[in-house]
């Protein structure tokens, strides 16, 4: 299905669709929520959340196959998911960024979602040093889909679970007054209807960019070894 062009085509009109639409929909704005226009970036900073998550799922998976079954592809496989679901992390974390400057009034302000995502971020910023600091490619692959599956769920403590047992401005996190575009029962029709297609695109995207550096990977390995 990964060689199959119609996903990649399928990724390419949603987020043309979100482009569009997500600048164009009638966005709520209920009263002593003052989300105003900026409500809008939830078509782009929480899909890439989705997407990150998404890509260290898939990064998780191989490091366990690697591990029942050392192979220098699922290594590559493995490696190349959290690379890319780095990069959306990172993005995710710019976006909210600015969200937060819109409704909080500062680009970060150290609100225990914002620093839980930060230390998601840099635990796996670790996993690409530590990779690097190994030369022998076996023990590099070995140790690597360990502490990558260490890193994965290292997610749940700092991106879900703290900041909801802490008081937090961000929607979901205690002490929060809520937000009708994240509550999935609260979400105006008209913004679901952008929403879903975006968090379906913007996951295609980081699957297919991953799967761009996967083959570059490879063709990059077969020209070593023919040298």
């Amino acid at each position: 299905m990964i060689r199959k062009p119609w996903w990649k085509l399928l990724s390419f009109i949603l987020l043309m669709y979100t482009a569009v639409m997500g600048f164009l929909v009638n966005v709520p704005n209920p009263p002593g929520v003052p989300l105003q226009q900026s409500i809008r970036n939830l078509f782009f900073h929480v899909p890439m959340w989705f997407c990150m998550n998404v890509l260290f799922m898939v990064s998780l998976v191989y490091a366990v196959k690697y591990l029942k079954s050392p192979n220098t592809i699922y290594d590559t496989y493995s490696l190349e998911f959290a690379r890319t679901g780095t990069v959306f992390g990172i993005l995710g974390l710019i976006t909210g960024s600015v969200w937060a400057k819109y409704q909080w009034g500062a680009w970060w302000s150290g609100d225990p979602k914002q620093n839980g995502a930060a230390i998601a971020l840099l635990i796996y910023f670790a996993y690409f040093v530590l990779r690097g600091s190994l030369n022998d490619d076996e023990k590099k692959a070995r140790i690597g889909s360990v502490y990558n599956i260490f890193a994965f769920f290292m997610l749940f403590p700092t991106i879900w679970i703290l900041p909801r047992l802490t008081e937090s401005l961000h929607p979901g996190g205690q002490g929060s007054d809520g937000n009708p575009a994240l509550n999935g029962k609260d979400l105006a029709p008209s913004m679901r209807l952008v929403f879903w297609p975006a968090v379906i695109g913007w996951t295609l995207l980081g699957v297919w960019i991953a799967t761009l550096r996967i083959r570059y990977q490879f063709i990059f390995q077969k020209k070593l070894n023919n040298e």
